[in-house]
């Protein structure tokens, strides 16, 4: 399965482009990749970590902006086309048979 995130926030203030950089920060430390701007994408292994990562997900949300969850499998997120652009590295090099291991 993969969860996606999708957040838009608003960064005209200080304290806005804070909560911005502390929630991205978040989701690159909790093992998401960006798919795209403001898209964010990890792996999971179940419903089990699904529900793990939804309450550390709502656990560091910023005061304010939208951010919006999607959980999907495999096969879903692998039937994704891309219209525009070239694939990144990891989705040339990474299929949805093989597993990334760090």
């Amino acid at each position: 399965m993969r969860m996606l995130v999708f957040f838009d926030l608003p960064v005209v203030t200080r304290a806005e482009r804070r909560a911005y950089t502390v929630f991205r920060r978040f989701l690159i430390n909790d093992g998401y990749d960006m798919l795209q701007f403001s898209v964010y994408a990890r792996i999971l292994n179940g419903h089990d970590a699904e529900e793990k990562h939804y309450q550390r997900l709502s656990a560091n949300l910023p005061p304010e902006g939208s951010i919006r969850v999607l959980t999907v499998t495999e096969k879903q997120y692998a039937g994704m086309k891309l219209l525009v652009g070239l694939p990144l590295f990891q989705e040339k090099k990474v299929n949805s048979q093989q597993m990334l291991l760090f």
